[in-house]
């Protein structure tokens, strides 16, 4: 059957190259905020970018240079803790991001200037957020403060965009130190930090959302099969009688991400025009293949504590 067919050598290769170009359109939006509207009006904003905008107005130093510095120092911490956890894209992205963050820093023309601040804030908070969104939503990363939030996420439940408002309330208060900038300059930092915040938490938790499927059909193994070889999740088929037949069947219990529900919807009405489905959100899954307990200790330190003990016991 054609809808359980894997992608092509060619499609797979389309499939790369699109990722690779939305998440360069993403990064050119996110630094065009950074170097035509947030800087060149005196604003700091949260991120290492934030960070690094701030020393630029204490010292002087492009906000690209401080920018890839401190995110090669943020990338060998995030090896060192989390492992291969950021693939080529995240590393691809800083360097774009830091590429473009030099070459839209020299096109004055593009600058945009407000006589309302606020206005302007609320226009480049946008324009940063929707950029970071297509980057988040392709598989890619731009470093600095999401390293520090996936290394804390990585043993405690603290959503993504918590950890962001966390280090930007820090980031941003400290533009104070620089000399001329007043209370006020803390506030635009701020209003840009909200609107950022909750809208990466948005798009983040919207990725990440989980769908419960009750699947209905008398092609139930067809059906299995395809979720399990294709999508790489697991199918529990539960045992049910159908009430007004006596009948025995079989239900199809599945848990998905939002992003395969569509494609597996459309799967399993092509495997069976007949089937009935009955789709639910579950607020949070726990387990493998999804979302991890945190409990502040390692799971791999606890299984490696046992072994050695076993061993002991073995040995003795």
């Amino acid at each position: 059957m054609s809808a359980t067919k894997p992608l092509t050598k060619s499609a797979k290769v389309k499939s790369v190259i699109w990722d690779y170009f939305i998440l360069t359109v993403g990064t050119m939006l996110y630094a065009f905020s950074w170097s035509c509207i947030f800087v060149p009006n005196q604003i700091a904003s949260g991120g290492v970018t934030g960070a690094a905008t701030v020393i630029n107005f204490a010292t002087g130093i492009p906000v690209y240079i401080s920018f890839g510095a401190i995110n090669i120092f943020l990338l060998v911490m995030g090896f060192l803790i989390l492992g291969n956890a950021f693939g080529f894209k995240t590393i691809y992205v800083i360097a774009i991001s830091t590429f473009f963050l030099d070459i839209f820093a020299g096109m004055e023309n593009w600058y945009i200037f407000f006589d309302n601040k606020l206005l302007l804030v609320v226009v480049a908070s946008c324009i940063e957020s929707y950029g970071i969104s297509l980057v988040l939503d392709h598989g890619g990363s731009t470093g600095g403060t999401d390293i520090i939030a996936l290394i804390i996420n990585k043993f405690w439940p603290v959503s993504l965009g918590t950890v962001y408002l966390c280090c930007d309330v820090f980031i941003i208060a400290s533009v104070l130190l620089v000399p001329g900038k007043t209370l006020e300059d803390m506030v635009y930092g701020y209003v840009a930090m909200i609107i950022f915040s909750v809208f990466v938490d948005w798009v983040t938790l919207g990725r990440k959302s989980t769908w419960q499927l009750l699947v209905f059909s008398e092609k139930y193994e067809q059906i299995a099969d395809y979720i399990i070889k294709e999508l790489d999740r697991g199918v529990t088929a539960l045992d049910a009688v159908g009430w007004f037949t006596k009948n025995e069947k079989k239900v199809l219990l599945i848990l998905v991400r939002k992003n395969q529900l569509h494609n597996l919807t459309k799967v399993i009405k092509n495997i069976d025009p007949k089937a009935f489905i009955s789709v639910s959100s579950a607020s949070t899954v726990y387990g493998e293949g999804f979302d991890e307990i945190k409990t502040g200790v390692s799971i791999k330190k606890l299984k490696r504590k046992k072994n050695n003990a076993d061993e002991q016991k073995q040995n003795s």
